[in-house]
């Protein structure tokens, strides 16, 4: 991702008039029952006028804690929060009228236009009718929306929303701005539009940020960075220094021939590896402190193996400070969390077959063309912005919606006239997990292995195998709404695994989970493809795509590119650039399209 024009580090602090956020020794405790549950320990941390800084932790750090007791919405147990010279307990009301919030879930009125939304956030905002032209033109320009001002809010995309979102929070220019994870589930094209327009206010309003995420390379973007782990915080400063304390334990690992998720998952078992993931053709490895690597034990049976000093990133230094606070919460299954029938099945049979597709919803084509094919075991990506046609084409190989024309075949089912018999034969786990947040954990199970038919000693059997494989078990008992984001995702995977399934639909399984939930959930798909089940995934975290065995690039309803990640990158590239991120390949694939569609 880009990154903003270098702005001064926050070394030090000479004048409290160049605070605008100072956070000391914050307590605050939730009540479950009978049960304390500690959300932040001691909180530090300071924010500079015209600076971006970033909160960065894993899921249940605390981070959305926090951002609600600056914008005065809860009170701490103890500790004091300044916001621009104001008590955001004491002075809650005098802080809301200075700052924007926008939350997780912005209150859009889904029934609204774009105009409509704006009108009704410049009533809340006391906003007067002379200033409002004048400022609803300027954000219409400045996100991009102009175009769109007529259109329901509930008709945008993902990424159109969060800029409404973000317009609406704008709607009188802040002192601070408060974004609590503002880019989780849109694509990377709108990730990054959303970065440059709150560069550009940084720039040109003076506007200081405030911004919580999940994304690591979003630490890019900002001045520094506070790092955030079970309600305390572990440092906070430039990302450059994060990543310059890792040089010397980062690498760059190429086996010409083997599959990188196999370098990968032969990595990570090493006993200095601290970390390993899949990157480009081959893998990426952080060792332990003081661990020297050993070509020989690395590549034992791979030939042509080669190890390079790679340059290091802030994600290095987040996982390795993670790490040595959490370990893993599992190491690869004893028994692979697939069927065994599975693995003598012939490895190239393709098992999904999409020939010349199309979906209409009346005079629109979501989809239109559309080709490909599966093969056992392998994984399989469908990238694509936001109203791509992705999703709709997912939904149409689960069998939730019937295809206008074409043929799609899934598990040797014709999915457009036996949808039930092809919904047997596989597992779905959905971006937003579809379990039921009133049933306890081992409730779900049940729910879910009865749907799937699995009755008696068999149901008994998978349902052990979920809570034992899943880690589940100690929270078999509890409603799964009150489970952390990883857990609830564990709990989604094993429901769409106890029946066996051949193939595994998942939706963005990953929206919204950590990097190291994020790199726990891949090491079982990794483990189940090697079984032998095939697995198709979307997503809109591009490091993810790299797992895939191909991919396929989606817009405006038809496929850019079809093939590797090394493939797809080689088809969006251009001279003089070798070096291209799957997210830059991405961007530029969808950029090319768009360019083709205006002057056609």
């Amino acid at each position: 991702m880009t990154t903003n024009a270098p702005r001064p580090a926050l070394d030090s602090v000479s004048s409290l008039d160049d605070v605008v956020l100072d956070v000391q020794d914050v307590h605050k405790r939730f009540h479950a029952g009978k049960r304390a549950i500690p959300a932040l320990r001691g909180a530090r941390l300071r924010a500079r006028r015209g600076h971006v800084t970033g909160l960065i932790g894993p899921d249940g750090a605390g981070k959305t804690t926090l951002m609600r007791m600056i914008a005065g919405l809860l009170v701490p147990d103890s500790g004091t929060i300044q916001v621009l010279g104001r008590d955001a307990t004491r002075d809650s009301l005098a802080v809301q009228a200075v700052i924007g919030y926008m939350p997780q879930r912005f209150g859009l009125y889904e029934d609204l236009t774009v105009m409509e939304n704006f009108e009704l956030h410049a009533d809340l905002r006391g906003v007067s009718r002379s200033e409002r032209a004048q400022r609803f033109h300027d954000l219409m320009h400045l996100t991009g929306l102009g175009p769109f001002t007529t259109r329901l809010a509930g008709r945008l995309s993902g990424g159109m929303k969060q800029k409404l979102g973000l317009a609406c929070t704008l709607v009188r220019t802040p002192e601070l701005l408060l974004l609590d994870e503002p880019t989780v589930g849109v694509d990377p094209q709108s990730r990054r539009e959303l970065w440059a327009i709150v560069d550009r206010m940084v720039r040109e309003s003076a506007v200081s940020v405030f911004v919580s995420t999940l994304y690591l390379d979003e630490a890019a973007h900002c001045d520094q960075v506070v790092i955030i782990h079970e309600g305390e915080v572990l440092g906070q400063d430039a990302p450059h220094v994060y990543s310059d304390a890792m040089r010397g334990r980062v690498w760059s690992v190429q086996a010409p021939g083997v599959k990188p998720r196999a370098i990968q998952a032969r990595l990570a078992r090493q006993e200095g590896v601290l970390d390993a993931v899949v990157l480009g053709d081959g893998a990426r490895l952080i060792g332990r402190p003081g661990w020297t690597p050993e070509p020989r034990t690395l590549f034992e049976h791979l030939e042509r193996a080669t190890l390079t000093p790679a340059e290091p990133r802030f994600e290095d230094a987040f996982i390795d400070l993670l790490r040595t606070r959490v370990q893993p919460s599992e190491e690869s299954p004893d028994q692979p969390p697939g069927s065994p029938a599975h693995r003598d099945q012939p490895a190239a049979k393709a098992v999904i077959n999409v020939e010349n597709v199309e979906r209409k919803f009346g005079d629109f084509y979501a989809v239109k063309g559309v080709t490909f094919q599966v093969d056992r075991g392998e994984v399989f990506g469908l990238l694509g912005a936001n109203g791509a046609g992705k999703s709709t084409t997912f939904r149409m190989l689960c069998g939730l919606l019937p295809a206008t024309a074409g043929r799609l075949r899934v598990a040797g089912v014709d999915a457009r006239k036996a949808a039930a018999a092809a919904r047997a034969r596989l597992g779905y786990m959905s971006q937003k997990f579809s379990l039921y947040g009133y049933l306890s954990v081992r409730q779900n199970l049940n729910f879910f292995s009865s749907a799937y038919g699995l009755a008696g000693a068999k149901r008994a059997t998978r349902i052990a195998w979920a809570l034992d494989q899943f880690q589940l078990a100690p929270h078999a008992d509890a409603p799964s709404a009150d489970l952390a984001l990883g857990y609830k995702q564990r709990l989604a995977l094993a429901c769409a695994l106890l029946h066996e399934p051949e193939i595994l639909f998942l939706d963005e399984p990953t929206s919204g989970v950590d990097p190291i939930a994020r790199r726990e959930f891949w090491q079982r798909i990794n483990t189940l493809a090697e079984q032998g089940v095939t697995v198709l995934v979307t997503t809109h975290f591009m490091e993810e795509a790299e797992y895939c065995d191909r991919l396929a690039v989606m817009a405006a309803g038809e496929i850019l590119a079809l093939g590797s990640p090394a493939e797809v990158k080689r088809m969006a590239g251009a001279p003089g650039s070798p070096d291209l991120t799957m997210e830059d390949a991405f961007i530029r694939l969808i950029e090319h399209s768009q360019a083709a569609g205006a002057s056609a």
